[in-house]
């Protein structure tokens, strides 16, 4: 299978691409950072530089490729700029599926979140509602509607990522935070997931019916 993984350079993507090419697809791999070209290369995908902000750039990077499958990893949270992560949720997965879909895309694969459950007393369940009063609801939401628009689109609603280049690494701006005595226990409760886990549902996910899915450990933790 031709596959284009969007994010390819990210916590996720960079696990996944050589995955999937272990498994014989033919990756090409977008970043907008030039000097990121090379890590993909080396992974033997094929490096495609794109702004996903840029409508007419992804419409272009996308019509080249004419992926069977596309697999949405794209955040903006390095700096923890949520507002930029929205916008990239909105607009970039807006641009991703239009340009999908002109381009004949029959799957798209894309990355959301696990806690934006209304509050309840039991884990949630993918038929649960979404809690509209949480801040990522309208980029999340956007995200998932537009991705609903594709021939096959499956969300994979992630929790909490852990693992190497996340937040809850050693050096990861959680455990800066509670070196800082700036986080503190609370009774809430959270579910994680791996980064390695994270990547391998996405490769399982090229055979998953249409819908969300969450992606989570099997022990949440407070």
């Amino acid at each position: 299978m031709k596959i284009l993984v969007a994010g390819a350079t990210g916590v996720v993507g960079r696990r996944l691409v050589p995955l999937l090419v272990r498994a014989g697809h033919e990756v090409a791999g977008t970043t907008r950072r030039p000097e990121r070209a090379k890590a993909l290369a080396d992974q033997k995908a094929k490096p495609v530089i794109v702004d996903m902000l840029d409508e007419a750039a992804v419409r272009e990077a996308v019509t080249a490729e004419r992926p069977d499958a596309i697999i949405h990893q794209l955040t903006d949270l390095s700096d923890e700029d949520f507002a930029a992560n929205s916008r990239l949720r909105i607009t970039g997965t807006r641009n991703l599926v239009d340009a999908a879909r002109e381009a004949g895309t029959e799957l798209m694969i894309a990355q959301s979140i696990a806690w934006l459950y209304e509050t309840g007393e039991e884990p949630a369940v993918e038929t649960d509602p979404l809690d509209p009063k949480l801040p990522p609801y309208k980029g999340v939401t956007a995200l998932e509607e537009a991705v609903a628009e594709m021939p096959r689109g499956v969300v994979l609603r992630y929790g909490a990522l852990y693992g190497p280049g996340t937040w809850y690494a050693p050096d990861g701006a959680i455990a800066q935070r509670v070196r800082a005595g700036s986080l503190r226990p609370s009774s809430s409760w959270t579910s994680f997931v791996h980064v390695d886990d994270a990547a391998s549902a996405a490769l399982a996910a090229l055979d998953w019916p249409a819908g969300p899915v969450n992606i989570v450990d099997d022990e949440p933790a407070t």
